[in-house]
């Protein structure tokens, strides 16, 4: 096996401790050294890799992603309506995130203070937000779904913070296997996909547009305290 063989494999095994840990333990109770330990690793060797735990979460983010797009490549490459497309990511998603529900539900709560390094908002996230809002504008660049041309500019951030939104439930949703979860996406996509349907019809362009100002105003406000750009690469609301 070769030298980066051995590290990525490393590199793994520490991120997996660290997830589990602050599944059982807490975040803020689970130190370097104890990832280290669990590991089977010298704590010289976890920072080698990782300098602080917020790194350790960021890599698990991308982990994640990798995982996502690997289930989604065959999704957008299969064609079909927007709809069944977008279900499918959202499943998929599900099915990514099914066996780290102890850990997100001790997570959630740390990427949601202002300023943290793990928000889905910050600087630090750009790499794994980047992947995930690629997905989504892949789905919409290959879509032949009529829609508002502005509303196509913003959909995949919109469907991005749609996603986070899905998070935030999945982590609360005590039904066995999350079952609600996947039932308010079969519930909420056809939903969605007749609104942008009917976000063409000229009699609506208004209520369309103060529908993305106001989108656009509230994640530049979540982004605000990170001091980054907004989430979709946007310096401002237009």
């Amino acid at each position: 096996m070769s030298e980066l063989g051995r590290g990525e494999q490393t590199r793994k095994l520490i991120v997996d401790t660290a997830v589990r840990l602050f599944g059982e333990l807490g975040y803020e109770k689970t130190t370097m050294r104890a990832i280290a330990s669990a590991a089977g690793v010298s704590v010289g060797n976890a920072y080698y890799y990782f300098p602080s735990k917020e790194s350790l979460v960021q890599e698990f983010y991308l982990q994640i992603q990798r995982a996502h797009l690997a289930a989604v490549e065959p999704i957008l490459a299969s064609g079909g309506g927007f709809a069944d497309q977008l279900k499918a990511i959202l499943h998929a998603a599900v099915d990514v995130w099914a066996p780290h529900h102890q850990f997100a539900g001790k997570a959630i709560g740390l990427a949601a203070v202002p300023g943290s390094p793990i928000s889905p908002f910050s600087k630090e996230s750009e790499p794994s937000r980047e992947m995930a809002l690629d997905v989504f504008r892949r789905l919409v660049a290959g879509t032949s779904q009529k829609m508002d041309p502005r509303l196509r500019e913003e959909l995949p951030e919109i469907l991005w913070l749609g996603q986070i939104g899905l998070v935030v439930f999945w982590v609360h949703d005590s039904s066995r296997g999350q079952s609600r979860t996947r039932m308010v996406i079969d519930r909420a996509v056809p939903y969605l996909d007749d609104l942008i349907g009917l976000s063409r019809m000229k009699v609506l362009r208004p209520m369309t547009n103060r529908a993305l100002e106001l989108m656009r105003l509230l994640v530049t406000a979540l982004v605000a305290s990170s001091g980054t750009r907004t989430a979709g690469g946007s310096p401002s609301p237009r």
